[in-house]
């Protein structure tokens, strides 16, 4: 997603929460709480219209824009990455074994992506695709596990999202530490351990990582095209998985 996109989403997610908060705001607050203009303003509340919000306007001097207090229950307004976060969560559930109160996740899967706007959704169905969910790590490997980091798992994150390069600090299974720079291609799921599977610049292929071996991660400003499935075949030839 482009970060205007994204601005846009966390915009409008803000634009509602103001607007249920708060029945006195006029649309010139809006654009000074906001830090845009009033045609911005204007452009997101028929944008919010639009996607089904019930925004409500008083003409006249004195006049506001609101939401009424009583909506949004029962509804959910997810930002691109929340939506992204929330469908892994739901594939990791349902590859559980105890099926008992998880049954209908694959419903509430379907219903939560039907829900979503239409860029919304072609852009988290593109992502669904390079998304792999596992079994579980070997005992062997849960041993040696430790948990990520905030700022590698948001640089790998945010990479992997925004199709962005990231240069990793690296230490591999024979303990050698090496520089590397990657494009985030596709993520790998064996509970617990996440890897990241993209086109190493070092090794000019494709290559695995195991998430928590990496000791620095940095995002590059550096755009990448997605690369064909087909070019992942042999990294993912012997896993048994599930997309979200």
């Amino acid at each position: 997603m482009r970060a205007t996109d994204r601005s846009r989403f966390e915009r409008l997610d803000a634009t509602a929460a103001r607007l249920k908060d708060d029945a006195g705001l006029t649309a010139k607050d809006l654009a000074e709480q906001l830090g845009v203009s009033l045609r911005t303003v204007s452009r997101d509340l028929a944008l919010l219209r639009d996607r089904g919000v019930p925004v409500e306007a008083d003409r006249g001097r004195g006049g506001g824009v609101r939401l009424p207090r009583n909506w949004g229950v029962g509804k959910l307004s997810l930002t691109y990455r929340e939506a992204v976060e929330l469908l892994v969560c739901l594939a990791i559930a349902e590859q559980l074994p105890s099926p008992w109160l998880i049954a209908n996740l694959a419903a509430v899967r379907r219903k939560l992506v039907a829900s979503f706007a239409p860029s919304l959704k072609d852009k988290i169905a593109g992502l669904r695709s390079r998304i792999l969910i596992g079994g579980s790590a070997s005992a062997a490997v849960v041993e040696s596990f430790s948990p990520l980091g905030a700022e590698i798992t948001e640089a790998l994150l945010t990479g992997f999202l925004e199709q962005k390069r990231v240069r990793l600090s690296y230490r591999d299974v024979e303990g050698r530490l090496t520089g590397r720079e990657i494009e985030p291609q596709w993520l790998l799921l064996n509970a617990p351990v996440w890897y990241v599977m993209g086109w190493d610049y070092k090794r000019e292929a494709v290559r695995s990582f195991r998430c928590d071996r990496i000791l620095e991660a940095h995002l590059s400003e550096t755009p990448f095209t997605l690369r064909p499935a087909r070019d992942f075949d042999e990294a993912i030839a012997d896993i048994r998985a599930i997309r979200p």
